[in-house]
């Protein structure tokens, strides 16, 4: 949008999570529309209304029809933050014939690493349009104040509490979140959890379940006296972050039942240390990256994930510790942004085709 202001974007989600996440982002600075159904005539009107120049889909949102339809269209298609897990590989295998045509059908794919890398191409992508360029989540950038923001809602649930956060938790997890709070605040009768869950419609229920145990209160309520609450539930959207920001330790959830973990950069940008179920298989190699550098430590229920709340809360030097390693990741797998865009502007500006960042002939030639 800053690159090309004269060109109109069109962003397509899935879920209605997603449209907010669009609109809480870009207002009526971008056109939204639910993506199509994947039938060859719905896309066919689809493309047809809508004439893009450049079709860019994120990560792994592959439908054969729209993929079709843009290739007879002579519509080219990126796949870029490219990521294909072991688990996903395998789905993909089974239909193995309409994966190969799909995967043959993308112009270019900017994989997050070599692991990803290899796996389409096990599949059938091209080598000689397949690019590693990292993960885009390394570049986020930290909003102007956050950190002023962060220390405010802070201040207001009681800046001297021992502060911890369970993100993105999902069914079945809130529960094994609650009993670990419980072992927790006998030893700090002082300590609150913030507690997200990942998906909106579950809020009411889930702040049901919260105050049936505790003093609970919620985001949304800004008359409620924060600095009484045990469990603070975020239920708006678009804070993660300023609420990350608050806390002295983050849990990631998708992590504690097999849904595969969600993003835990953003923790790590913000130099927090790091804790997750086993269940990371979407994040495998950027999770391995913090396991390595001694930045996220793993859980498996209530009672391991309570004793390391309590490690880290006894510890603050280990706090400290965690947090500067998970920075360091971030900062240095930084760069994938750029990468990425050198391979748009090759469609969206085809007079400078790979002069804008010389990496661009060498992944090419190393691919």
């Amino acid at each position: 949008m800053a690159r090309y202001p004269h060109l109109p974007l069109l962003m397509t989600t899935m879920t209605p999570t997603g449209a907010v996440r669009v609109k809480t982002a870009f207002g009526d600075r971008v056109h939204h529309v639910y993506v199509p159904y994947d039938v060859p005539s719905a896309m066919q009107r689809f493309l047809t209304a809508m004439k893009p120049k450049l079709g860019i889909i994120m990560e792994t949102e592959l439908w054969p029809n729209l993929l079709h339809a843009c290739h007879q269209k002579k519509i080219p298609v990126c796949l870029i933050n490219a990521r294909l897990s072991v688990k996903s590989a395998a789905g993909y295998a089974r239909i193995a014939s309409m994966t190969r045509v799909m995967l043959q059908q993308l112009d270019w794919i900017a994989a997050h690493g070599e692991a990803d890398a290899n796996r389409f191409i096990a599949l059938g992508a091209s080598t000689d349009r397949m690019l590693v360029t990292g993960n885009i989540k390394f570049d986020l950038e930290l909003p102007p104040q956050l950190m002023e923001k962060s220390e405010a809602l802070r201040t207001q649930l009681g800046a001297s509490r021992f502060i911890w956060i369970a993100a993105s938790t999902h069914e079945g997890e809130e529960t094994i979140v609650l009993e670990a709070h419980q072992r927790i605040r006998v030893k700090n009768p002082e300590a609150i959890l913030i507690l997200v869950p990942r998906h909106p419609d579950r809020f009411d229920s889930i702040y049901q379940l919260c105050a049936q145990q505790f003093v609970t209160t919620r985001r949304s309520n800004a008359r409620a006296n924060q600095a009484e609450a045990a469990v603070y539930l975020g239920d708006t959207m678009g804070e993660l972050l300023l609420m990350f920001g608050a806390a002295d330790v983050a849990f990631i959830g998708g992590s504690l039942i097999p849904r595969g973990g969600h993003n835990m950069l953003e923790p790590g940008a913000l130099g927090k240390p790091i804790l997750t179920g086993p269940h990371l298989f979407n994040f495998a190699e950027i999770s391995n990256m913090f396991v390595a550098a001694g930045a996220l430590t793993k859980v498996s229920d209530s009672q391991s994930l309570a004793d390391q709340v309590l490690m880290l809360m006894q510890h603050p030097e280990e706090r400290a510790r965690m947090g500067e390693h998970a920075r360091q990741v971030v900062e240095a797998n930084r760069g994938a942004l750029a990468k990425q865009m050198a391979l748009l502007t090759t469609y969206l500006e085809p007079s400078r085709a790979g002069k804008e960042y010389d990496f661009f002939a060498a992944s090419h030639e190393k691919s």
